[in-house]
């Protein structure tokens, strides 16, 4: 590798914020210059670790996290279908250890922004100079009626946070009978992975028509009025599934009743504004807000819910020195409909904004210049997928979208007065390209 001086190289980086890979200068200093604590251990919180520790070894870095494995969210659809093992999303921290980072599995139960001071459940409190915070998201069970916690671990699974309800619900499609009805409820925006309950009927029609049971009816009780991707998913569920009242796939929008109010587990029903909807499998999504830690500290200053940022750094707006990454924080799209997705992708490049920031700061340095970078894929048949590209950029302290770079998979060829199909091995492509790109991502978060 060729030498070069740290100005140079953080100013390298600050172009480079969002990309896959930064390389590493051998004639970095290794004394220790700062503590660093990273509060949640996901795409965003593991990314943040681990290019700390790449970028500037003497930060010291600790990552305090629950769970002793992370199973990611992306791809996760295909599991309740039967299509992919769960352990293929699933990775410990023992990468992020081999890079220096202090992994402590322990929950975190308090954080004192003036002492600079995090807490956990066993007493220990670990001191910071700057801290991450990555909680992630939390469901809002009481925004609908009859629905508690307990029984999306026992009856009616959201699966949105991977791993036992994810293969819960799995165990309810394969007992669905044919002639069954799936009922996916879709809460109102912003929620993690605006694309999900779209990809997850499709995943579920994909199991029902290979499995014998093509009476089968997915039903999306939808509280927005539109969604992710629309035409691309639309496409698709016409070409493969039969999409629409005669169709596998219907979709209610919530101008049109797709609202729903209220649940019975025990007659399985939902009740949205306008009807009550019966199923054999309910799969009802409830509101997402901040991480409850993260709303504890008063970092969720927008509508109590979310955690407001500054866009050149990531910093919350609401106390120094603490930064919100992932599906806690807002990009604009509530404030402004900028929209920032909360995506796994987001979260990884929010953290290496956030590295760049602090390694600049650190060191005496300018701050960078950040750009913020999304790529997600839609897995929705054997050989059907579709992506996106978002590419963001800061202008006078707000986020902007980079309309040249970003783009997404074509509905068609050709013009408008004369459309053309897409070739079907495009589609088979991004469907195969969707592995490639979870696995460098989680690669890149986990080490």
């Amino acid at each position: 590798m060729h030498s070069i001086d740290r100005r140079c190289f953080l100013k390298s980086i600050s172009a480079a914020a969002g990309a896959s890979v930064l390389t590493v200068p051998q004639s970095f200093a290794a004394t220790p210059k700062a503590r660093v604590v990273v509060v949640g251990g996901g795409f965003g919180g593991a990314s943040a670790a681990r290019y700390l520790r790449l970028l500037d070894p003497g930060i010291d870095v600790t990552l305090i996290e629950r769970g002793k494995l992370y199973t990611s969210c992306p791809l996760s659809n295909e599991v309740v279908s039967g299509e992919r093992d769960i352990r293929t999303l699933q990775r410990g921290y023992e990468g992020l250890a081999r890079r220096g980072v202090k992994v402590v599995h322990a929950e975190v139960t308090q954080i004192d922004p003036i002492k600079k001071a995090v807490t956990t459940g066993d007493g220990i409190a670990y001191s910071y100079d700057a801290l991450v915070m990555a909680p992630g998201v939390d469901l809002d069970y009481s925004a609908i009626g009859g629905l508690t916690e307990e029984l999306a671990d026992t009856r009616i699974p959201h699966a949105w946070k991977a791993g036992p309800q994810t293969l819960l619900l799995k165990k309810q499609l394969e007992a669905m009978p044919d002639g069954g009805r799936f009922i996916i409820a879709v809460p109102k925006a912003p929620f993690r992975c605006p694309p999900g309950p779209y990809e997850r009927a499709a995943q579920v029609a994909m199991h029902c028509l290979h499995h014998g049971k093509k009476k089968a009816k997915i039903l999306i009780l939808d509280s927005n009025d539109t969604f992710s991707k629309r035409p691309l998913f639309e496409q698709a569920w016409k070409a493969l599934y039969g999409y629409g009242p005669g169709g596998m796939i219907e979709w209610i929008a919530g101008a049109s009743g797709g609202i729903v109010e209220s649940v019975d587990a025990g007659a399985m029903t939902c009740q949205t504004t306008f009807d009550e909807h019966k199923g054999d499998v309910i799969n009802v999504i409830p509101p997402h807000r901040a991480g409850k830690i993260a709303r504890d500290i008063g970092l969720a200053t927008l509508k109590g819910n979310w955690c407001e940022v500054k866009p050149e750094s990531m910093e919350s707006k609401a106390h120094k020195d603490i930064y919100v990454i992932g599906d806690s924080c807002v990009g604009g799209e509530l404030a402004t409909g900028n929209g920032f997705p909360k995506s796994a992708h987001m979260a990884n490049s929010q953290a290496k904004v956030v590295v760049a920031s602090l390694v600049a700061k650190l060191n005496g340095l300018p701050p960078p210049v950040p750009i913020y970078t999304n790529t997600c894929y839609s897995v929705v048949g054997h050989d059907w997928g579709f992506s996106v590209v978002h590419l963001f950029r800061v202008e006078n302290n707000q986020w902007v979208y980079v309309a040249k770079g970003s783009g997404i998979s074509p509905v068609t060829f050709g013009t408008k007065e004369a459309p053309k199909p897409v070739p079907r091995v495009y589609r088979k492509m991004e469907a195969e390209y969707a592995d490639g790109w979870l696995r460098n991502l989680m690669t890149d978060a986990f080490g």
